[in-house]
């Protein structure tokens, strides 16, 4: 075969047969999640969900709502923390242009029309396609509803902290500290005095005085590495038993976790109440425990899970030894949830609690690309945050369709099987006639491999 010399010039080609384009055969987990998506007509349910943001003549076609929320789900799947990710992610890969269900000759979706489709569609038809994936779950064994964790992390926010400005002047901080100076006698401060003088203040950074022009529900806090920034914060509640996100919330990053509890609690409430309705799968008794860390403890907190009518497992921080003079009620509630939390079950709740909750927060934040956000309002993030959360939930059902919640795990999975095979075989070579299935495990692992190729 004689070896091929890039041409100087070559003509482009004015026609192509559409037998000659490139074909993919389609990742084999983004094929059998557009299988489940298409057994249970996601694209007609929101399709009737968004009828009403779309014009039905006039102005150019717009972003297919299926093919929407579709690039919202691989945001996920591939760890792509912006729009505009997305868009070159479609543009780049043929599985991925299938999954989306983009023709060859179509042109992939660009990031200004996803942002646009995700301005235009309000945050109530997000929850809706949220509250759709948990009914999926519910129905498929995969949530119970009894027991729920909370827990909160920070989001680092699409500003910047030299843009902050006073809220009652509008001055930039450096201007303010050029006032602080001159206020002091220094008529012309150098930026060393200037930065000897902010050295010096306490309380630099409120978020009384301090705003962001930019992003105004962006809070000035601390994050999990001590830098300050501005921020917002996400909430989940998650089923202890299953994993699965039961609601999400993004509230203000200065609100302490006692003061974000009550609305997220209300979330998870709400959507258990409404699956209850929908699927007898869900735990008869309903939600009747709560499982969280030392920082959601405080007396009033305790008082309306007991008034809730819910069993609190909440860590108690070491506040010394405490003088209950008339509040008996708040004694009574904070011993009975002491009491439990050093019970077997209370032990083994937290333990669960470590490892079931914080995984959510590990595939959404790091390896999911949304620890820090690329959008601004809290309304914004929160439409990003309810479909990223409900493509966490569709990992668990493929993870129990095909034993991976992700294409990349699903790599990990098809290598083991493969692993296992040929253990077997060099097994089955070494000696002949003395190897049953039911005598060596990888010949079992391998038979309880086989549902996993069938499904994928």
């Amino acid at each position: 075969m004689a070896m091929g010399r890039k041409r100087k010039r070559q003509q482009d080609t004015m026609w192509v047969a559409t037998s000659d384009l490139p074909k993919s055969p389609g990742h084999p987990f983004y094929k059998r999640l557009n299988q489940v998506l298409a057994a249970n007509s996601f694209d007609s349910f929101v399709e009737a969900a968004c009828r009403r943001f779309y014009a039905p003549k006039l102005g150019r076609p717009g972003l297919p709502p299926g093919r929407y929320f579709r690039l919202m789900l691989l945001g996920y799947f591939e760890g792509l923390g912006s729009e505009r990710a997305m868009a070159w992610r479609a543009a780049d890969s043929l599985a991925i242009r299938s999954f989306l269900g983009v023709e060859l000759d179509e042109a992939a979706p660009e990031h200004s029309t996803i942002s646009r489709t995700r301005r235009l569609i309000d945050v109530e038809t997000h929850e809706r396609v949220f509250a759709w994936v948990l009914e999926r779950l519910a129905k498929g064994g995969l949530l119970v509803g009894k027991t729920i964790g909370i827990d909160a992390t920070t989001l680092e926010a699409n500003a910047a902290m030299k843009s902050i400005v006073r809220r009652d002047s509008g001055a930039s901080y450096e201007e303010f500290l050029k006032g602080l100076a001159k206020a002091s006698g220094v008529k012309t401060p150098t930026r060393e005095a200037l930065a000897r003088l902010d050295r010096r203040r306490k309380k630099k950074a409120s978020n009384d005085d301090w705003t962001s022009p930019s992003d105004p529900d962006a809070k000035i806090t601390k994050m999990k590495d001590g830098r300050t920034h501005l921020a917002h914060k996400a909430e989940h509640a998650i089923d202890v038993d299953t994993g699965a996100i039961v609601a999400v919330t993004v509230q203000g990053a200065d609100q302490g976790d006692t003061s974000t509890i009550g609305k997220t609690l209300e979330e998870a409430e709400e959507q258990l109440d409404a699956m209850s309705e929908k699927t007898d799968k869900i735990h008869p008794d309903g939600l009747s425990e709560l499982v969280a860390d030392k920082g959601y403890h405080s007396d009033r907190t305790m008082l309306e899970l007991e008034g809730r009518g819910l069993r609190s497992y909440v860590s108690e921080p070491d506040r010394g030894r405490r003088k209950w003079k008339d509040d008996a009620d708040a004694q009574q509630a904070v011993y009975a949830n002491r009491r439990r939390i050093r019970g077997e079950r209370g032990k083994r709740l937290h333990r669960m609690r470590g490892e079931i909750i914080e995984r959510s927060f590990a595939h959404l934040y790091e390896t999911g690309g949304m620890r820090r956000t690329h959008l601004r309002g809290q309304t914004n993030i929160l439409k990003r945050l309810l479909v990223h959360a409900a493509a966490f939930n569709l990992s668990l059902v493929m993870r129990k369709l095909i034993g991976s919640g992700t294409p990349r795990g699903l790599q990990g999975v098809v290598r083991a099987l493969l692993r296992s095979l040929l253990r077997f075989v060099r097994s089955l070579v070494a000696a002949p006639g003395h190897l049953t299935t039911d005598s060596h495990p990888d010949s079992r692992r391998l038979c309880a491999g086989d549902s996993i190729f069938s499904a994928a």
